[in-house]
């Protein structure tokens, strides 16, 4: 059986899908076979798995009625790691990707827009193993620590690794690469290898 992580948020721009890749393309790396499903509309992963020409890991177009059976045909494929990149609302599929997930990521910026967003995607995420992942975190300032406490303050797991504000985010997702690949000593791409090994040990 793989691993599921479903990547949730109820806001946009919160670098969902810049995460759910990075975690996939942070597998392959490893040694192991990751497959990223898109029910996003927007359907950003999908372009990604386009630019990247056919290198794994493959990016599954998905549809939320179909997803329990595209979960089981990428395990069947030997996936042993299969990100879903969920929709940023709490239909479309978020509640069946939390249901079949043994982790929700839930990506948020330090901000009150972005916090307040939280207790939906919480709800969303109920009975399922659950954290707060702070992204986009500017370099000074207390509102890394203000985000971290408003988290606690809600009763959420907030992840103990932050990422910070990185352009090598964008410019590597621009070519179907993630910032592992393209700026390996990068500080974006040593976040996203802590994120993925986090991830990896409370899943197992």
């Amino acid at each position: 059986m793989a691993i599921k992580v479903g990547l949730l948020a109820q806001k946009g721009g919160v670098g969902k899908s810049t995460l759910a890749v990075g975690l996939a393309v942070a597998h392959q790396r490893t040694g192991g076979h990751a497959v990223v499903i898109d029910l996003d509309p927007q359907r950003s992963a999908a372009v990604w798995g386009q630019l990247r020409g056919g290198d794994a890991p493959p990016v599954i177009e998905g549809a939320a009625p179909q997803l329990e059976r595209q979960v089981r045909a990428a395990e069947r494929d030997g996936a042993d790691l299969v990100v879903v990149d969920g929709p940023p609302r709490g239909g479309g599929g978020a509640v069946e990707a939390a249901r079949l997930a043994d982790l929700v990521l839930i990506p948020c910026r330090p901000s009150a827009l972005d916090l307040n967003a939280l207790p939906t995607a919480l709800a969303v995420a109920a009975g399922t193993r659950s954290a707060v992942v702070l992204n986009c975190c500017p370099p000074f300032g207390s509102w890394t620590a203000e985000a971290d406490e408003a988290v606690a303050v809600l009763g959420a797991e907030c992840c103990p690794v932050t990422l910070g504000q990185r352009i090598a985010h964008a410019r590597s997702f621009m070519s179907g690469r993630t910032a592992q690949e393209l700026e390996r000593r990068s500080a974006a791409a040593e976040e996203i290898r802590r994120l993925y090994q986090w991830s990896m040990e409370i899943s197992t």
